[in-house]
């Protein structure tokens, strides 16, 4: 569990970094063989992309470091449950494991029915849960107070 602790953490590190740009505070980190092959952040305002989750673009890095597109050995940490969209890529992408902080409650991936995620693919959740609840929590809140929609 250290393990997870210390590569979350990390993630962390990219959520924060997307919060102090303005966008969902959102961290992804993939590592192949215990070492940070792609690191990414939410980028959907700065792109104008919806799809512009940090989990698709650390996909897009990890597949780019490794030559190839599919993480059969890699490990994603990311600060919240990836939504459908997010899930679905993950399972083309055959990740061998996903380890996530906190629950998505609204869009989280394992809410829906047929699961999308590669059935191969090992699912670690609440990994650091509360510091990446609490980001998220904390960004929604100031959001809501300037009058923001969300």
């Amino acid at each position: 569990m250290e393990r997870h602790e210390f590569f979350m953490k990390k993630a962390l590190e990219e959520a924060r970094l997307a919060g102090s740009e303005g966008e969902i505070p959102v961290g992804a980190v993939i590592t192949c063989n215990d070492r940070v092959i792609a690191r990414a952040h939410n980028q959907t305002e700065l792109l104008n992309d919806v799809t512009a989750h940090a989990e698709i673009l650390a996909i897009t890095a990890a597949a780019t470091a490794l030559g190839g597109k599919y993480l059969d050995g890699c490990t994603l940490y990311v600060t919240l449950e990836p939504c459908v969209m997010c899930g679905g890529a993950l399972a083309w992408a055959r990740l061998k494991e996903l380890v996530y902080g906190a629950a998505d409650p609204h869009r989280g991936y394992a809410r829906v029915a047929p699961p999308v995620m590669h059935p191969k693919t090992r699912v670690i959740p609440g990994v650091l849960a509360r510091e990446c609840t609490e980001l998220v929590d904390r960004f929604f809140t100031n959001k809501r107070k300037r009058g923001e929609e969300g």
